[in-house]
């Protein structure tokens, strides 16, 4: 078999949903898309923000909705490097744009920071915890029970080594179910942030 048609085989299993075409995309691709991250993630207050990680699983989790959907015509692995480069560009450009809004910005937030005087309240007011609280519990109701474990998982400063060693699943698969369903829920909620 040549090495467009196996490319041809790989993205046509993704189509149809094979968890194991997905995770051997992700193993040859997400590399490629990291670099073209890193070398364009110059700013450090937006290094601090996110990293290349981030988004490689957001630009992965468009490229897996898109090809599902029939989006994508791709002949060989050349068209999908320069998709998949294009989408983390753009994804980059599109988080740094929406961090330095006026009020995201950092270095705004830096700046206020330093004008608040010393001892100032810098805590939630009651009903804000309250509304968080409802908040938090109507988004864990949302998510299923295998995405809920994830999370719990996550929450405890698990790495994704060792979710995937106790639950089964590659790291990176798991990583991109949890970043799904929580883009999945917000849409539902209707969360921006």
């Amino acid at each position: 078999m040549s090495q467009d048609s196996a490319f041809r085989d790989l993205i046509r299993r993704v189509r149809a949903g094979d968890q194991q075409a997905a995770t051997e995309l992700v193993h040859c691709y997400e590399p490629t898309i990291r670099k073209v991250v890193r070398r364009r993630l110059t700013d450090p207050d937006l290094r601090r923000l996110f990293d290349s990680g981030d988004v490689c699983q957001s630009v992965l989790g468009g490229f897996f909705d898109g090809a599902s959907s029939g989006q994508f015509e791709l002949d060989n692995p050349e068209q999908l490097i320069k998709l998949l480069s294009t989408m983390a560009r753009n994804k980059l450009t599109s988080y740094a744009r929406k961090q330095r809004a006026a009020r995201r910005d950092p270095r705004r937030a830096r700046k206020d920071r330093q004008d608040k005087p010393a001892g100032s309240d810098r805590n939630p007011s009651p009903s804000d915890v309250v509304a968080a609280q409802d908040l938090l519990l109507e988004f864990r109701k949302r998510l299923s029970a295998d995405e809920r474990r994830i999370a719990d998982l996550r929450a405890v400063d698990r790495s994704w080594t060792e979710i995937a060693a106790e639950i089964g699943g590659s790291p990176d698969a798991l990583r991109m179910q949890l970043a799904r369903a929580v883009d999945r829920v917000k849409g539902q909620l209707r969360i921006e942030e």
